[in-house]
């Protein structure tokens, strides 16, 4: 009778995260755990917080009338009521929400804009390539955040609707972010188009188009999902800032923490704790989650460290390993049986 389990368990072991996983040991495995225990969390509480809130993020009342605002935490409001009368804990899970929107938006056009320069720019070169540059490392000179607030202006421009919410929050951080992209990829376009197998593609023909899309796109972009998991923590305080500085998210139109913690300021002199803490550890938490998982993918990346932990447990090394591939023998006869037993 076959067994039908085995392939199901190697496709399991095959995915990227349980691979990384896998392969980190100690506190490089816990670091990685926590961060994907914690970024999970904020993933299923952003996907069903129309679920788990008890109350809309711009809800005000219910059949007993009126929340009251500065509730303190209990009974009907866990985490108790804001100075505006919203309820704390539907404020912070929708802010869940709005943030994992911004984040999805954002990154992915900036992924798309500064893929797409980024390959123009280092493959075909030249004047383009020079006009790209100097305009995204002007982009790139301003502050981050002094960036995402011209952008916000100019994009809102006192409208209200869709260009004052999310997508407007969105658009802020994609302008910030598209040069990081465009310089990675334009570095990768640039050596991978010096290969054998792209001059091979010219040879025999091949058209531009296929050949940037079709062998330099696929082998410069390996790097983005850990760029991905940074950019994504950097999203969110920069999301977070703009509704501190009132040029975020209006709070009519999505509920979203930085806006939160403003409206909170003059609570805190007050002994009114609940108002501030909630919305601020939402933000510290989920940064420090994605941030543990980014930077652990990024040092799992690293062959270096990847050779000195398996040295540390007595694994084969990436030497080993690339010596037995070159060799055609199997990693047991290179580390082994490198010197030949010698009978009497």
């Amino acid at each position: 009778m076959t067994d039908t389990t085995a392939p199901r368990v190697s496709l399991w072991k095959r995915l990227p995260v349980v691979h990384q996983l896998r392969q980190s040991v100690g506190l490089q495995r816990g670091m990685l755990i926590a961060g994907l225990v914690i970024t999970g969390v904020f993933l299923l509480v952003a996907l069903f917080a129309p679920f788990l809130a008890p109350y809309g993020f711009a809800q005000l009342r219910d059949e007993d009338g009126l929340f009251g605002a500065q509730q303190e935490p209990g009974g009907k409001h866990l985490l108790g009521t804001t100075v505006g009368g919203y309820d704390v804990l539907s404020r912070v899970i929708w802010g869940a929400q709005t943030a994992l929107a911004v984040i999805v938006v954002a990154v992915l056009l900036s992924i798309f804009i500064g893929v797409i320069l980024g390959l123009i720019s280092g493959y075909l070169g030249g004047w383009l390539d020079r006009v790209i540059i100097v305009i995204a490392d002007a982009v790139y000179a301003f502050p981050t955040l002094l960036l995402a607030i011209v952008a916000a202006i100019a994009i809102s421009g006192g409208q209200s609707g869709l260009w004052s919410g999310v997508f407007a929050a969105a658009i802020s951080i994609t302008v910030v972010y598209i040069p990081q992209y465009l310089r990675v990829i334009r570095a990768e376009t640039v050596r991978i188009k010096a290969e054998a197998y792209v001059e091979s593609a010219k040879v025999i023909g091949t058209s531009t188009a296929r050949i940037m899309f079709r062998h330099v796109f696929r082998n410069a972009t390996r790097t983005l999902p850990l760029i991905f998991t940074l950019n994504a923590s950097e999203a969110i305080l920069t999301l977070a800032g703009l509704g501190f500085l009132g040029f975020g998210i209006e709070p009519s139109s999505a509920a979203e923490w930085g806006y939160d913690l403003k409206a909170s300021i003059s609570d805190v002199t007050s002994g009114i704790w609940w108002t501030s803490v909630f919305p601020g550890a939402a933000i510290v938490l989920v940064v420090l989650g994605i941030t543990l998982v980014g930077e652990s993918l990024n040092d799992l990346a690293d062959p270096r460290l990847r050779t000195r932990r398996r040295a540390d447990k007595g694994a084969p090394s990436a030497t080993a390993e690339a010596s037995a591939v070159s060799t055609g023998n199997s990693l047991d006869d290179v580390i082994g049986l490198k010197t030949p037993e010698v009978r009497p």
